[in-house]
């Protein structure tokens, strides 16, 4: 972030391990509402419909929270079990009563997943364990309302099928980027580097809400659509 006077803030709350920035103090504590609140609804409903959990394809939703609905909207747009949009679909929420909250930037990181609403430039960094670039460079934000997911079949604590250092999908919320990003990388995989990039990148831009993707696979970078700036970043900071 560009401008001073910005309240952030970690917050952590079972799985969600997340980074909180807003122009006002209490849009941060609204943020931390939301999650717990929306943890707390899906939480009861997984109770109710154990499968929602489980499944690695999609759920219908018929009669749920919001929390539910909307994670079955993504997934089943990409093609995936719902539990693959949760923590994009938790930080989405977020900052939608962050804004509610008159909030003129509202910026959620849940796990890697970004939300983000703001009237300035937000740099995120690319996170993928060891790889090569992990923590190097990142990505300016500029056009807001964006989601950002990251997936990895290496280095992420989150299943997949693939062998990705890295997938990063940029769409219009986090919900659709988390369900996406798992998605293609589900698909990184095999010898044939550059084809299974292409293959990746076909995938990727074929999913409704997404508008920009970025593989890094076996040290080759693949990208295509709006990718945001690519920057450096510093990692003391």
């Amino acid at each position: 972030m560009k401008k001073a006077n910005l309240f952030k803030q970690a917050f952590r709350l079972k799985e969600s391990n997340c980074t909180i920035i807003s122009d006002k103090e209490s849009g941060v504590e609204t943020a931390k509402s939301s999650i717990e609140l929306h943890r707390r609804q899906l939480e009861a409903y997984i109770k109710e419909h154990p499968s929602f959990l489980h499944s690695f394809e999609p759920v219908p939703v018929d009669d749920g929270p919001e929390v539910a609905r909307l994670m079955a909207e993504a997934s089943a747009k990409a093609g995936v079990g719902p539990m693959a949009a949760v923590a994009g679909v938790l930080a989405d929420l977020a900052v939608e009563d962050m804004i509610g909250d008159g909030c003129r930037v509202a910026v959620v990181e849940n796990g890697g997943e970004v939300s983000a609403v703001s009237d300035q430039p937000v740099d995120v960094a690319l996170a993928a364990g060891d790889a090569p670039l992990s923590r190097e460079m990142g990505f300016r934000l500029k056009e807001f309302p964006i989601g950002v997911a990251t997936s990895s079949g290496l280095y992420s604590h989150a299943f997949s099928f693939g062998e990705a250092e890295a997938v990063t999908v940029f769409a219009v919320d986090a919900g659709v980027a988390d369900a996406a990003a798992t998605a293609v990388a589900n698909l990184i995989k095999g010898d044939d580097v550059r084809g299974v990039i292409r293959q990746g990148i076909d995938r990727a831009l074929s999913i409704d809400g997404v508008k920009g993707v970025f593989i890094l696979y076996r040290g080759v970078v693949g990208k295509a659509g709006q990718v945001p700036e690519l920057i450096k970043v510093n990692p003391q900071r």
